[in-house]
């Protein structure tokens, strides 16, 4: 079966820093871009939810057509009643909190997609904790790119 799937990382400051078609379906021309704009109007629904509920899953929170979205937040209230001395690990926590992965889907699988939602995450933190890394930028590891994608043919 072939599905749509389209795969956000925004940071707190909603800039996207990584991006990917990631469905089996075959793509139409204006298919990003009409996923780009589903996801991003999504952002406001996301910044509500976050501060309502203490669950990172959080599912079919938006739909356009057939499609919906689904989004994994990162820790945010609980990072900040973190107090760490060294500003390095202060530094890390502060640039990881509020970071939304969000996913236009088409399927029904919730636990799958929460399990993708997971290891993504788990991905996601190696990339944070490279010193090569500078946080907030657009990640454009392709080692990220390829396990992001083979988790989502494993999990969508």
């Amino acid at each position: 079966m072939a599905t749509t799937a389209s795969f956000i990382i925004v940071s707190r400051n909603d800039i996207p820093i990584y991006e990917a078609e990631v469905g089996s379906a075959t793509k139409r021309e204006d298919a990003a871009q009409l996923h780009q704009f589903v996801l991003h109007a999504a952002l406001d629904i996301v910044q509500d939810l976050a501060w309502t509920t203490s669950a990172m899953f959080l599912k079919n929170i938006d739909r356009f057509n057939d499609l919906v979205v689904s989004v994994y937040v990162t820790a945010d209230k609980s990072v900040r009643c973190i107090t760490l001395k060294a500003f390095s690990i202060r530094y890390f926590l502060d640039i990881f909190k509020h970071t939304r992965l969000m996913l236009l889907h088409d399927s029904r699988n919730d636990d799958g997609i929460k399990s993708f939602f997971q290891e993504v995450h788990e991905l996601y933190i190696k990339v944070l904790l490279n010193p090569l890394y500078l946080p907030g930028a657009r990640i454009a590891s392709s080692h990220f790119d390829t396990k992001v994608r083979a988790l989502a043919r494993k999990y969508l």
